[in-house]
């Protein structure tokens, strides 16, 4: 595929579906899809627990969740007139809005029919000021940058480090078997990047996950009870839950959220266009943002929850090197049909979380290392101060990862904002930045940013 930018100006539109075919395109969508799942999932079951629903409850959210979760990437990855980034994006529920949502839903004033009239004004606020803050892009040069993207790939690094030791809350947790296995998924991925080509190589990470259920399944790791007896279809009503509640307190919250959102999808939308050599500037920035207002309002009316662009995905992007927008496309319409077709999500629920971990420890990995390879082009040697914007920042950014409690005792409404270690790397990278540099003008910024495309490519 041609990694260079179209006339159009978007690298992501290079690659068409009869270039890459719809075979292949398929079977790299379901990659995607692979890859999060267990994570967009995980938020409507946490959720839906902690409300007391009943199974039946709780399996309709999630339903309602992948259905809505494939409208969403829909709206970013192909895009709307002025709505979406269309680039290799798949959109799921973020975790920030947990912990107040379940406070929102144990609160009997508000209740889960207040959490979704919160979640569509959130969607709404977001959707105004999305284009508001893709103006912020200028206080994002390659320090910063770098900085977050760094961040963010260590802070996914736990999340495939529980996978692969079986997930939290497994009993048997980081049991030799689940270890192995994913060592085996690991193993799989490397050797086909190193020896396979072509689709083989791009779809590695598909082939390790398969191949890891097939050895997971001789253990009896995998079981299929669900998949027999969930239904072939379903609907998903819009308000199935009852007509929105709209409650101040609880909206603010939320819109504080989706604040946090914002920030953080920006540094995934800037980690992306460096993966994919996609230059993403201030009008393209707040498109994007715009499609995480309207997934958010859309997750709103069909019975889910605030949603993110999900960072899983990005590493699956580095690691396959297919940088077609399409293929998220067509991972948003399985989505769909996750949505309307129990059966094959409870296929695809049915994959151990260990095999998972095999995969997510080469694609987190490959976040992280895109942050290295943007600060590896950083002017330390001549200004010593980014040694500190980069020090101080990632030490921010890993207090909720290595210190989950460091911030029990502040203020309950502040938890949103102190427990992403995302949002405080990039606020805390964003301030070092402008006390130590400046704010500095467009076209040094511009010349920056070249320089560094410049140094990374070669």
């Amino acid at each position: 595929m041609n990694p260079h930018s179209s006339p159009s100006g978007s690298a992501s539109d290079t690659a068409t579906i009869s270039e890459v075919g719809p075979a292949a395109l398929g079977l790299l969508g379901l990659q995607h899809v692979l890859v999060m799942y267990a994570g967009a999932v995980a938020v409507p079951l946490i959720v839906g627990r902690a409300l007391g629903l009943s199974p039946e409850q709780v399996a309709f959210l999630v339903s309602a969740d992948l259905f809505a979760c494939g409208l969403a990437t829909l709206v970013q990855s192909w895009g709307m007139p002025g709505i979406g980034i269309k680039m290799p994006v798949m959109m799921g529920v973020t975790f920030a809005a947990v912990t107040p949502m379940v406070a929102m839903g144990t609160n009997p004033d508000v209740g889960l029919t207040g959490i979704y009239g919160a979640v569509i004004v959130s969607g709404l606020f977001a959707f105004l000021v999305g284009p508001m803050v893709g103006r912020l892009l200028p206080l994002f040069p390659p320090v910063v940058t770098g900085t977050v993207i760094l961040v963010i790939g260590v802070s996914l690094m736990r999340v495939g480090v529980n996978w692969a030791a079986g997930g939290v809350g497994n009993p048997d947790y980081g049991a030799p078997l689940f270890l192995g296995i994913a060592l085996f998924v690991l193993v799989v991925i490397l050797a086909l990047t190193r020896y396979a080509t072509g689709f083989l190589a791009s779809a590695s990470v598909l082939i390790g996950i398969v191949a890891g259920m097939v050895f997971a399944s001789l253990f009896g790791l995998v079981h299929l009870d669900r998949v027999a007896a969930a239904p072939w279809f379903d609907v998903i009503r819009p308000f199935a839950f009852g007509w929105p509640k709209f409650e101040i307190v609880s909206s603010l919250t939320l819109c504080l959220v989706m604040v946090v959102v914002m920030i953080e999808s920006t540094g995934m939308f800037l980690a992306l266009a460096e993966i994919t050599d996609d230059p993403v500037d201030e009008v393209r920035l707040g498109k994007g943002l715009r499609a995480d207002g309207l997934g958010t309002l859309l997750g709103g009316v069909f019975n889910t929850f605030p949603y993110s662009s999900f960072s899983q995905n990005i590493g699956l992007v580095g690691v396959t090197g297919v940088r077609s927008r399409w293929v998220a496309v067509v991972g948003g319409v399985i989505m769909l049909a996750l949505g309307l077709i129990p059966k094959l999500a409870a296929l695809v629920e049915a994959v151990p979380q260990c095999v998972l971990g095999g995969a997510g420890l080469v694609m987190f990995g490959m976040v992280a290392a895109t942050g290295a390879r943007i600060l590896g082009s950083v002017d330390f040697a001549r200004n010593r101060n980014n040694l500190f914007i980069v020090a101080v920042s990632v030490g921010f950014g890993l207090i909720p990862l290595v210190a989950p409690n460091f911030f029990k005792q502040m203020p309950h409404a502040l938890h949103p904002l102190l427990e992403s270690g995302i949002l405080l790397a990039a606020i805390c990278a964003v301030v070092l930045n402008l006390f130590f540099n400046g704010l500095g003008d467009k076209a040094s910024a511009r010349a920056e940013a070249a320089r560094v495309a410049h140094a990374a490519e070669a």
